[in-house]
């Protein structure tokens, strides 16, 4: 018996499998961490699996507050008498050379937006325990003036509200609320220098966008919370809208 084979009748299926472009992810992914590995940002230790910018060790370190319904707590204490805000919370309290200062010096300073968008996704995955969190209708970050937005490349508020907004799956309203002052650094200001560094350094460029909402504002550290009360001030004047404030830091 003979048996003859012809190469064009040959059919041979190239396809992948529908899984090969998750498989090739994957292979990349794990070729680049061998070459160039995440290292954690609070101990240098070689990131594994999914942990992302800390190793699980260090995110367990991370001094949360919790305090996210707890009608008056720290954050809100803060804006007691000042801003008529629904509620206030914060991710964990910042101290000096603590973790969380680290990681916002790094964000801030040294350009690793990560660091952004992975704080804002514990905060929200905390937040969307609170009661209040569905009655939100928009997230708005804190802006940066143009100038000191393009010095630095990116506004660290937007990338926490993003990583936020990942979580809740909350909007984020961008360019409503604007900066329009390049205020001096506020750092070595008293509370009272504070305040008037920040009055009318924001303006609300589309009252209608805002009217009849309720909106999370957002920053990265609250310290007097001058630049959110400048913040609130200037959305409520020009909107009827309700206010609730969320910070990642509350220096301690």
């Amino acid at each position: 018996m003979r048996f003859e084979f012809n190469p064009g009748s040959a059919k041979f299926d190239h396809s992948l499998p529908q899984s090969s472009p998750l498989l090739l992810h994957q292979l990349i992914k794990g070729i680049s961490h061998l070459f160039y590995p995440h290292l954690c940002e609070g101990c240098n230790r070689q990131l594994v699996a999914d942990e992302q910018v800390l190793c699980i060790s260090c995110e367990m370190e991370l001094p949360e507050t919790r305090n996210y319904n707890i009608p008056e707590n720290e954050t809100g204490l803060r804006f007691a008498g000042r801003v008529p805000y629904q509620h206030a919370a914060t991710y964990a309290y910042f101290t000096d050379e603590g973790l969380l200062q680290h990681l916002l010096h790094g964000l801030k300073y040294q350009g690793k937006k990560e660091i952004g968008t992975f704080l804002g996704r514990k905060f929200g995955q905390n937040l969307k325990t609170a009661d209040w969190i569905n009655d939100i209708d928009a997230i708005i970050p804190v802006p940066l003036h143009p100038d000191k937005l393009s010095k630095r490349g990116f506004n660290q508020s937007v990338l926490i509200a993003e990583g936020l907004a990942a979580t809740t799956g909350l909007p984020i309203v961008n360019n409503v609320l604007q900066r329009t002052r390049n205020t001096e650094s506020q750092t070595r200001k008293t509370r009272n220098e504070r305040v008037e560094n920040m009055a009318g350094a924001f303006k609300v460029a589309d009252k209608q966008a805002l009217t009849n909402k309720h909106i999370l504002l957002i920053d990265d550290v609250l310290t007097t919370g001058a630049t959110l009360e400048a913040c609130a001030h200037a959305l409520m004047q020009e909107t009827d809208i309700r206010i609730s404030i969320a910070t990642i830091g509350i220096a301690v």
